[in-house]
């Protein structure tokens, strides 16, 4: 949950700069800034947490779901009147991501409207804003499914990382004309986005394979590009213009 913001904001910025065709390398400027105010937002909440002032943190140990969900079992000692006294089990890890998401939130109001405004080219007055109202609905959403299912993201989460870095990826190809590995050289800024889609790849495999075993583990790290390069080698064939002509054509 705290790699999601920066993984958003950085579809964000893609998406609403591609969309201009922006040939400015101001994109890749916020997205470093993104990766910047992320970061400090990341060191605040270990600041912040227990113990305070540093940047260890001590946190009790998860032994199964229902220690995420105490609130669900407040006692009823006449089974009439529930005593709301369940603290939380899994401390600092259910609350931990609430302040992450605030400081975030509080250092992207503060700051990446000035910095925006400074670094970003090619793009409107209201254009190069539109990532940051993104953030502005977003934020909740991760905050509600964080309250909600906070538990089941813990045991869920590399593989949620694995398929949003696989829709995101083949989204930005795809809005962004990617067909073939030529088109994928032309701009320096189509590499870092794979380079960094491919992280997240290889850490969803860390994270299911845990690395146990490390021969069978790490013959896994191979499967990275997969992904990608299934797409190059079949984009041609799904391309909507050669599928309306074929069927034009009576094919």
């Amino acid at each position: 949950m705290a790699m999601l913001p920066l993984v958003l904001h950085w579809f964000f910025i893609e998406w609403y700069s591609g969309k201009k065709r922006c040939v400015c390398p101001s994109s890749l400027k916020q997205e470093l800034e993104a990766l910047v105010l992320c970061n400090m937002a990341a060191l605040r909440t270990l600041l912040v947490s227990a113990p305070a002032g540093s940047l260890r943190l001590r946190s009790c140990r998860v032994k199964k779901l229902s220690d995420w969900y105490t609130m669900l079992y407040n006692p009823s000692p006449d089974y009439i009147t529930t005593v709301h006294c369940t603290h939380e089990a899994v401390y600092p890890l259910y609350t931990i991501v609430f302040i992450y998401y605030a400081f975030c939130l509080v250092l992207m109001m503060l700051l990446r409207p000035l910095l925006v405004k400074k670094i970003a080219c090619g793009l409107g007055k209201s254009d190069r804003f539109k990532s940051i109202y993104a953030a502005l609905y977003f934020f909740p959403i991760l905050t509600v499914l964080q309250a909600v299912g906070g538990g089941l993201l813990y045991y869920a989460f590399p593989y949620i990382i694995l398929v949003l870095s696989l829709v995101t990826l083949a989204v930005y190809m795809s809005a962004s004309e990617v067909e073939s590995f030529k088109d994928l050289l032309v701009r320096k800024k189509r590499l870092v986005v794979l380079f960094s889609h491919w992280l997240l790849h290889a850490y969803g495999i860390i994270s299911i394979s845990k690395l146990d075993k490390l021969e069978q583990d790490l013959p896994l790290l191979a499967l990275v590009p997969a992904p990608a390069l299934f797409y190059l080698l079949t984009a041609k064939y799904t391309e909507p213009s050669r599928i309306l002509s074929e069927g034009g054509n009576g094919h």
